[in-house]
Parts: structure tokens; C-alpha cells; sequence
């Protein structure tokens, strides 16, 4: 029974040791390829540069005691760690997607290794976070609630990023005031998120507002930003698309059909998201 507690220690490390490996491999082979200027390629580098530091920060805080210091402000040190491993799962696991489908290729041997080492720092996460759950960890991150919440956060930085990839290639007047609702509606939502989140971890934040009501009237008003949000984008985008294709002055050939999507898509997914947030807020009162 005593060995059991140090296995999972030294199983621990190792993960948190090759996904800090994996990460940093894949993040230095394309800053040596030269790096990535579309807002896809940074998210990739943002990505790879977050799910290295993450646990790096864990095991340094870990083998320094930090985390007993920051009992009184993170009550629960394992629903935390579980829960940013999750998230690290998400985000490294898009990055290794976007980057094998948007910018490699079958004869770019660095490309190749870059996407090897991505997956296998996602393979590490995913294994990581399930040993992590299976510990049944009972914090606010660790739970349904918390798992909606980070990621409705997490879709939201996808959006943002297939919009900003879409409005840097196209002229002003396929920039419709639609769009750029439905652009705020995005940078809002991921804002409160963080901050509900934030609230819900902190111990000294917990106690301040009525959480209960506080989360049930933002799932209302999420819900009704991101459907106006999903109305306004698939009215104006792709109406600037296709309305307009036949007149040489207005058409968009900068417009990439596949952000539009994506941020179509997203913006259904997180509609559908902050809805059942919304029916389970509901459930709890």
C-alpha cells in the first residue's frame, strides 16, 4: 500500500517530464523551420510554449512546496493540476491538427517531426489526465461544470483565432459590423469565463458573489450573445462571400471559406455548450 502513492509519483513525473520534452521539441523545430506568422501558426507556438511551462510550473512548485504555501488561496492542489492537464490535452491535441493539416507536408522531414513529436506530447497529456482523473480528484475543474467551463473557454480561442485569420486577408468592407459583433461576443465570453473560473478556484473569491445566481444569469446572457453571434456571422460572411463574388469590386479572394467555417462551427458548439451550462445552472437552484 506504501508503494503505491510513490508509483504514481514516479509515473507522474515521467509524463509531466516527456510532455514538457515533447512540447518544447515541437515549439523548437518550427522556431528553427522560422517560425509561423498566421494567427493559426501562433496558436500552435502559444500552444506548445503553454503546455510546456504548465508542467514545468507544476513540478517546480511541487518539489518546492509552493503548492502547500498556496493551500489558503487553491484550496484543492489536485483538482488544479488535473484540471490545466486536461486543458493542456485539448489545446496540444488542436495544435497537432492544425499544424499536420494547415502547414505539413509528406516530403518536409521537419514538418513530419514536428507533428511525431506534437502527438506524442498529446498521447502524454491524455494518458496523464486520465491517471489524473482516476484519482478521482472532487474539485470545481475536475467536475462537468468546470469541464464545460474551460471549454467553452478553449472554443473560444479557436474562434477568435479563424476570426482574426479571416479579417487580416480581406478589405474593410468584408468587415461588416456583424462580424465584429460577433468578434466581441467571442473576446467577451472568453473574458468572463476566465474570470467565473477564477472565482470558482480562489478561496478568497468564492465567498464574494452568489455564484449559484451569478452563473445562471451568464449562461442566460452567453447563450443570447452567442446565437446573435452565430446569426449576424453566418448572415454577413457568407453573404459577403457568395453575394457579392459576381461583382470584381467587392469580391473577396483574401476570404478563406475555411475560417468561415470554423467559426461557424464554433460558434454553434459553444451556443450549444453555454445551453446545457444554462439547463445544469438551472438543475442546481
Amino acid at each position: 500500500k506504501a508503494a503505491a502513492p510513490l508509483a504514481n509519483l514516479i509515473i507522474g513525473g515521467i509524463l509531466r517530464l516527456l510532455e514538457m520534452i515533447f512540447s518544447g521539441v515541437a515549439l523548437i523545430l518550427v522556431l528553427f523551420r522560422g517560425g509561423m506568422g498566421s494567427p493559426w501558426g501562433v496558436w500552435c507556438d502559444f500552444v506548445w510554449l503553454f503546455c510546456f511551462l504548465i508542467p514545468l510550473l507544476i513540478t517546480v512548485a511541487e518539489a518546492l512546496k509552493i503548492n502547500v504555501l498556496m493551500k489558503m488561496f487553491l484550496p484543492d492542489w489536485d483538482d488544479l493540476t488535473c484540471g490545466l492537464t486536461m486543458i493542456c490535452t485539448l489545446m496540444i491535441a488542436s495544435a497537432s491538427i492544425i499544424y499536420a493539416t494547415g502547414y505539413a507536408c509528406f516530403h518536409c522531414v521537419l514538418s513530419i517531426l514536428v507533428v511525431t513529436f506534437s502527438l506524442a506530447a498529446t498521447a502524454a497529456f491524455l494518458v496523464d489526465a486520465i491517471l489524473q482523473k482516476l484519482k478521482c480528484p472532487s474539485g470545481y475543474l475536475s467536475r462537468l461544470r468546470g469541464v464545460l467551463r474551460f471549454t467553452e473557454a478553449f472554443v473560444a480561442c479557436l474562434l477568435l483565432t479563424a476570426a482574426t485569420s479571416y479579417f487580416l486577408y480581406v478589405d474593410w468592407y468584408h468587415r461588416s459590423a456583424g462580424m465584429m459583433w460577433a468578434l466581441f461576443v467571442f473576446t467577451v465570453c472568453l473574458l468572463a469565463n476566465v474570470v467565473l473560473i477564477l472565482f470558482n478556484l480562489v478561496k478568497l473569491l468564492r465567498d464574494l458573489l452568489p455564484k449559484a445566481w451569478l452563473e445562471l444569469v451568464y449562461n442566460v446572457v452567453a447563450s443570447l450573445l452567442y446565437l446573435s453571434a452565430a446569426i449576424l456571422w453566418a448572415v454577413f460572411g457568407y453573404w459577403g462571400y457568395f453575394e457579392r463574388r459576381e461583382d470584381s469590386r467587392y469580391f473577396c479572394s483574401g476570404c478563406s471559406l475555411g475560417d468561415l467555417h470554423v467559426v461557424m462551427a464554433g460558434a454553434l458548439l459553444n451556443l450549444l455548450l453555454y445551453i446545457l451550462d444554462l439547463v445544469m445552472s438551472i438543475k442546481a437552484r
